[in-house]
């Protein structure tokens, strides 16, 4: 745990929130549907590509939870995205580069919110479905 009380994992899901976010965004403006968000399949694909695994339920359940409560994201059934409060703190944020952006944003975190907490709850049954639509797109090679 951070000195501020902020998980690496709260980090970790913030971070792959916006890489998401922003690419789903990318996405639709280019195919000029609304934006609405990334799914949890998205963050799971930015989570991956950030730290090389794929979040537990629990993990993710977590960190989305006191992220949430921060209100730094925003969860709407399966889509999130980042609050403006989040994207302040990723716009005022040190620049270091994707590498270490998670060890970054725990220390920027720490400095300038307190977890909150967000009843939200991610059932076994939505983790696995987002599970096997990241599995799936990367068999495709999505």
């Amino acid at each position: 745990m951070g000195v501020g009380g902020w998980h690496w994992n709260d980090a970790w899901i913030f971070v792959s929130a916006v890489i998401a976010e922003r690419l789903e965004r990318d996405r639709a403006l280019h195919a000029a549907l609304p934006v609405t968000g990334a799914t949890l399949a998205d963050l799971l694909a930015a989570a991956d590509f950030l730290h090389h695994s794929v979040p537990s339920r629990d993990e993710l359940e977590e960190a989305v939870r006191r992220l949430a409560g921060a209100g730094l994201i925003t969860v709407d059934d399966d889509l999130i995205a980042v609050a403006p409060a989040g994207e302040q703190l990723w716009r005022t944020r040190p620049f270091s580069g994707l590498s270490s952006a998670v060890m970054t944003l725990q220390a920027q975190l720490n400095r300038s919110a307190e977890p909150g907490y967000s009843d939200w709850s991610l059932d076994e049954q939505t983790y696995s479905a987002a599970v096997r639509e990241y599995s799936m797109r990367l068999a495709d090679g999505r």
